[in-house]
């Protein structure tokens, strides 16, 4: 089972609202982690840069203090990230509190994929 069917079927989302809320995950992770650390997800689980080129770009208010949040140095901190993250999935006509759900399903996919190594870099920057 791929990881857009693991969403759909235990979040009860559409196939675009999972590769979107994926891809955002996988987006801010790429961010925090580097190319030779996201390299090694990347390796791990295909189709993943795939994933991040097709995240909803965050409009309104939350994407807007996203941007100033980066804007300001504040684009690595939690403000920045969780703020794109919320933006994102309210785009994707997902409620912020998805993105808790969205972590371990996540996780525990990128674990079978990758194993322990993979899925703890990902944990630093999900969790």
């Amino acid at each position: 089972m791929d990881l857009i069917q693991m969403l759909t079927g235990e979040l009860g989302i559409s196939e675009d609202q999972a590769a979107g809320g994926s891809g955002l995950l996988f987006k801010l992770a790429k961010e925090k982690l580097g190319a030779e650390e996201f390299g090694q997800v990347a390796s791990a689980i295909p189709g993943v840069e795939e994933l991040i080129t097709t995240t909803p770009k965050p409009e309104g208010l939350l994407g807007a203090i996203g941007g100033l949040a980066s804007a300001f140095g504040l684009g690595g901190g939690q403000l920045g990230s969780l703020a794109g993250l919320a933006g994102g999935f309210q785009h994707l006509q997902l409620d912020s509190s998805m993105i808790g759900k969205f972590v371990p399903i996540i996780l525990a996919f990128v674990q079978v994929q990758g194993g322990d190594a993979v899925k703890a870099l990902l944990e630093k920057v999900m969790q």
